[in-house]
């Protein structure tokens, strides 16, 4: 009887901590209340540089900051994936600038402009695949699998393009540039790159909360080991957080080569970093088993806002950095502190 009422506890385990979305020992309430405090920081920042910064709180720059923050974003929901399992992806800037080479030089060989773009896709997936292979099957780490792709990749974008941009067709950059709603000067239209970042961010933010893979992508990152007893496919869940992520890095790359309108095989260098940052300020955590989709979109935005209202306040860059390396350390600091009293 007592093996029977621990084989049940098991098997309940995945959809309690989907339920939650945070493993046993952090009561929704309390999850609940640390998504609003994120949120709260993102409204608070917002207010702030529309107050010291002019003109950040107009119509033009609340669209511009969306369309330069939707990129972000998409690698933010990708990455957020691979961390709630327990893992990393280190190679979503490489990611980035090979499938969008790879999208820009199928285009330049005659294919459809749509066609060219699936390519690109295909190719982030397969990388995305890989990583969970090399995690799984080959029980590499996280960190190091990934890391030989951020090497691999970037070093065959830049063999087969010599290391040199090349244009696009001129229809290649439809989707990153046109826009819908364009009403006047003052409202300049909503770029199709939002409509495709709100798009993501509602289908993955489904698939993670209500699927039963999503379920069990929390179960594998909250215990690996209860997961795999109550009959998870542990491999094939995390094969599949990688390739989410294969996937988001790649439509952020051909969005980004779209904005261009040509490749960039030395693009993407450190994308990864925001892509983490922006998926860790947003709440998920870096020991596994706790995160949202919609954490990471608010953590993107809050890079975003402080990115362009500390320049529109005169800060440089390097100020830039410093401000976002410390709110990446506060983040993961609560994180750490949370789980210790846990």
């Amino acid at each position: 009887m007592k093996g029977s009422s621990m084989s049940n506890e098991i098997a309940q385990e995945p959809a309690i901590a989907a339920k939650d979305e945070a493993p046993a020992g952090i009561g929704r309430k309390k999850f609940a209340l640390d998504r609003f405090v994120i949120f709260g920081a993102f409204v608070v920042l917002f207010i702030l540089f529309s107050v010291v910064a002019k003109n950040f709180f107009t119509m033009r720059n609340v669209l511009t900051l969306a369309l330069q923050t939707s990129t972000v974003t998409l690698m933010g929901i990708g990455v957020t994936f691979t961390i709630i399992t327990g893992g990393i992806d280190l190679s979503i800037g490489s990611v980035i600038a090979l499938t969008g080479t790879v999208a820009v030089i199928a285009a330049n060989a005659g294919m459809p402009i749509w066609l060219s773009m699936v390519m690109g896709l295909v190719s982030g997936i397969i990388c995305g695949f890989l990583n969970g292979i090399m995690v799984t099957g080959l029980r590499i780490p996280p960190f190091i699998a990934t890391l030989g792709m951020m090497m691999v990749a970037r070093g065959f974008v830049l063999t087969i393009t010599n290391a040199m941009s090349k244009p696009a067709p001129d229809a290649f950059g439809h989707l990153g540039n046109d826009t819908l709603f364009r009403l006047s000067s003052k409202f300049p239209g909503i770029g199709y790159p939002v409509f495709i970042m709100i798009a993501v961010a509602i289908v993955f933010g489904f698939f993670l909360r209500k699927t039963r893979i999503g379920r069990y992508t929390y179960a594998v990152g909250s215990n690996e080991e209860a997961s795999r007893l109550s009959g998870i496919k542990v491999s094939r869940i995390k094969v599949i957080a990688y390739s989410i992520s294969g996937f988001c890095a790649a439509l952020a790359g051909i969005i980004l080569a779209s904005r261009m309108v040509t490749s960039q095989p030395n693009g993407g260098i450190s994308y990864e970093l925001n892509a983490i940052a922006a998926s860790v300020i947003g709440g998920t955590s870096l020991m596994g088993g706790i995160g949202t989709v919609a954490g990471a979109v608010v953590g993107s935005f809050i890079i975003g806002v402080l990115g362009v209202g500390l320049t529109m306040s005169g800060a440089s860059f390097f100020v830039q950095q410093i401000a976002i390396g410390l709110v990446v350390i506060g983040s993961v600091s609560i994180d750490q502190i949370r789980y210790k009293k846990k």
